[in-house]
């Protein structure tokens, strides 16, 4: 597998350390028009596989036509001031990519992955299960961590999915959340359950190490065909009223990308509330 990074800065390097030591491609190869830093990057962190014990091959370019042969394309953020990828130098990006390779998931590692998959698919008129956002995954997991000091449990004990828009549309569906077996409901006080939902706007956006931690999983998840449902930033897509914007919502993933995308069963009052997102 060939993993190519599109974007040299916090988050692409990140990722890039983090997908070498997990062992997920065969290559990863880091792009940006820094060809320099990319080469550098990339040089740097195949000089810690010695020392940790991994063979991945890392690379470093500024020639973009690399995604020609990639099995997965994420989408990072430039070195330097540009930074993440936005407006129309994202789009033309995003058009590139789908030229170059009609087949690559495209995973969006970076917080602002909405409007990307939303121009993706309403100006490009391209797959919708083809792109999809990771940062999400890492605030459903930092909930869980907020939750795991409220009990005596451990995160995995804890299971929770994340839905809505961030950062001022975040729902924890709590009737559905599960703690070491009991619903979360019976275990946590609501004072308690109030304070995690009036923190989850200042949860956002992760920083980059959390992001690229996200973004690694869901490629784990991608390559071995797990059954693992991940909070995604995903396009909506309904039917005769064309797509709606993007949201959070729980999907699985596979090798061509989003397999599954589920709007969880809630209470009347969440339900009411993740209308009301998804409607807008």
């Amino acid at each position: 597998m060939t993993i190519v990074i599109l974007g040299a800065g916090d988050i692409g390097g990140a990722t890039a350390r983090q997908l070498a030591a997990a062992g997920l491609a065969a290559h990863v190869v880091l792009v940006d028009e820094a060809a320099s830093v990319a080469r550098g990057k990339a040089l740097d962190i195949a000089q810690a596989a010695p020392v940790e014990g991994y063979t991945t091959q890392l690379t470093g370019t500024g020639d973009a036509t690399v995604v020609v042969r990639a099995s997965v394309v994420v989408v990072a953020d430039r070195f330097g001031e540009s930074g993440e990828w936005s407006g129309e130098a994202g789009l033309a990006l995003l058009a590139r990519v789908a030229n170059l390779n009609h087949t690559a998931p495209v995973l969006c590692a970076g917080p602002g992955a909405g409007p990307l998959i939303d121009r993706w698919v309403r100006e490009l008129a391209l797959p919708a299960p083809r792109i999809f956002g990771t940062a999400p995954d890492a605030l459903r997991a930092a909930v869980v961590a907020l939750v795991a000091l409220e009990v005596p449990a451990v995160p995995t004990d804890i299971s929770l999915a994340v839905v809505g828009r961030a950062p001022d549309e975040l729902i924890v569906p709590w009737d559905s959340v599960a703690i070491a077996g009991q619903r979360a409901v019976d275990v946590l006080a609501p004072p308690v359950m109030t304070r995690i939902d009036s923190r989850l706007p200042r949860l956002w956006p992760p920083g980059p190490t959390a992001l690229a931690s996200a973004a690694t999983r869901v490629i784990a998840s991608l390559k071995s065909r797990a059954p693992r449902m991940h909070a995604l930033d995903v396009a909506l897509v309904r039917g005769e009223t064309g797509p709606g914007r993007p949201a959070i919502l729980p999907a699985r993933v596979g090798p061509g990308g989003l397999e599954r995308v589920t709007v969880p069963v809630l209470p009347a009052r969440d339900r009411v509330r993740l209308d009301s997102v998804l409607a807008r």
